[in-house]
């Protein structure tokens, strides 16, 4: 396989056109953010139109992100082949189309559908929210490229629950859909500032991408049936997947990036923290709806605080990447994620001021977590190696914001524990939440150790040059 074109010289755009991208990446981030998060907001909504569980209902966050999860990697490796300007051009006009197919929509199923179809196309945008800050930016500037990038993703988290709130109020739910049409205004920009670049690889392994497809979505069933078929059939396919990866002359996955030992390291790590932090917007609309039996508008402005308090700050956590170390960033990212969870543990049932207060240290924290755990990870990859290594990533991210829905969901499906962990909560109906937050808070404790043991030990390896493990 041989590329055509240096994508670390020839296609790095001057200063101006960074700044500009970003700038338009930023806006294009909120409205995809916005468009996932919404969703949870009214997901209590919907399952009650449609008479459908938790579980049920979770599948239009869950189904959205495996398409999204295994997408995003085939528009990274795309990206090799097209220019990256041709593909965000399919890709926001994909979105605009399941946009258009979630307002008509009639019945549960095409629901279901618009979302899918969403899914494809937004894909394109982590794909390259990936590519820029990478690709584009020296590794003492990338963290605050990465923070820009969090910004978009703090704002379409702040800007998402209040615009799901207001809209189901004010109109119907379903008019959420129309919001992504909005991504339509940046085409014009990308096409102004992207350059028109193609490399070529050889052809692109489609079998393998439905096989890692059908092996997450199979596996993820199995979770929301508690169905041994589904678990099995997603084993067998993941064996598929394997071997075609193996055997493929051109393999949707490069199996060679995983003898990287710090990068499967960090991968893992990677997958059960952002697992723990893609649980805010899941969990927290579940407690407003089902404890404080708030409406989408008043858990929006619940919040709201946080996120904006993730936007306003999101730059300084990648400036301090960039000057003290990712090291630095997971600890201080840890300590405000395992403080938040367990102050919300002890608040869940008292006044809602002390939910939006707490969960502005969680969500601060998710934001400085995922700065770090992707510079962490860049930072582990040769030239060769980034990007089919971040494309893993960003892929690894969303599945594992699937399993983390997929699993929470069947935990609250369940009610009220017989055993609960804090013994300060008296109100049975927040015990499944109380629960949850001491168990993410643990989580996140042992996966900080393990990232100190694999990472930041003084007398064991670190990394000196990206792809470089000594």
């Amino acid at each position: 396989m041989k590329l055509t074109k240096s994508v670390d010289t020839h296609d790095t755009p001057s200063t101006g056109k960074e700044t500009a991208l970003l700038r338009v990446l930023v806006f294009t981030l909120i409205i995809s953010v916005m468009n996932g998060m919404m969703f949870n907001v009214v997901l209590p909504v919907i399952g009650e139109q449609f008479e459908r569980s938790a579980s049920e209902t979770s599948w239009i966050v869950t189904g959205y992100l495996i398409v999204y999860a295994v997408a995003t990697v085939t528009y990274g490796k795309l990206t090799d082949r097209y220019s990256i300007k041709n593909l965000i051009t399919f890709g926001l006009l994909l979105l605009g189309l399941g946009s258009i197919v979630g307002i008509i929509s009639t019945s549960y199923f095409m629901i279901i559908l618009a979302r899918l179809i969403q899914a494809a196309g937004a894909a394109v945008i982590p794909a390259l929210a990936m590519i820029i800050p990478v690709r584009y930016f020296p590794p003492n500037k990338r963290g605050q490229a990465l923070g820009t990038s969090a910004i978009g993703i703090a704002l379409g988290s702040a800007l998402g629950p209040i615009a799901a709130g207001l809209i189901s109020s004010a109109l119907d739910w379903k008019f959420l859909f129309a919001i992504p049409l909005l991504s339509l205004l940046t085409l014009p920009f990308y096409r102004k500032y992207l350059n028109h670049e193609e490399g070529v690889y050889d052809k692109m392994d489609y079998l393998g991408g439905l096989l890692l497809a059908g092996s997450i979505g199979a596996m993820l069933l199995a979770l929301t049936n508690l169905n041994w078929w589904y678990l099995l059939m997603g084993i067998a396919v993941l064996i598929l997947f394997i071997l075609r990866i193996l055997h493929a002359a051109s393999p949707f996955v490069e199996p060679a990036v995983f003898r990287n030992r710090s990068y499967t390291w960090g991968m893992l790590i990677s997958f059960i923290l952002v697992a723990c932090g893609f649980s805010i917007p899941f969990i927290i609309p579940q407690l407003l709806t089902h404890v404080y039996d708030a409406y989408p508008a008043l858990a929006g402005l619940t919040m709201l605080p946080s996120a904006l308090t993730a936007a306003l700050l999101g730059r300084r956590g990648g400036r301090l990447a960039d000057k003290k170390g990712n090291a630095y960033l997971i600890y201080t990212a840890s300590t405000m994620l395992v403080i938040g969870f367990i102050s919300l543990s002890f608040a869940a049932g008292l006044a809602l001021f002390y939910i939006s207060s707490f969960l502005i240290l969680a969500v601060l924290g998710q934001s400085y977590m995922q700065i770090a755990l992707s510079n962490t990870i860049a930072q582990t990859l040769s030239k060769e190696q980034v990007g089919v290594g971040m494309g893993l990533l960003s892929m690894f991210n969303f599945i594992a914001a699937s399993v983390s829905t997929t699993v929470l969901s069947k935990v609250i499906d369940g009610g009220a524990p017989q055993l609960h962990f804090n013994p300060f909560i008296s109100l049975s109906s927040a015990f499944v939440y109380s629960n949850l937050f001491i168990l993410l808070a643990v989580l996140i404790v042992l996966m900080t150790f393990l990232y100190r043991w694999q990472f930041d030990r003084k007398s064991h390896a670190q990394v000196n040059e990206p792809g470089t493990w000594v």
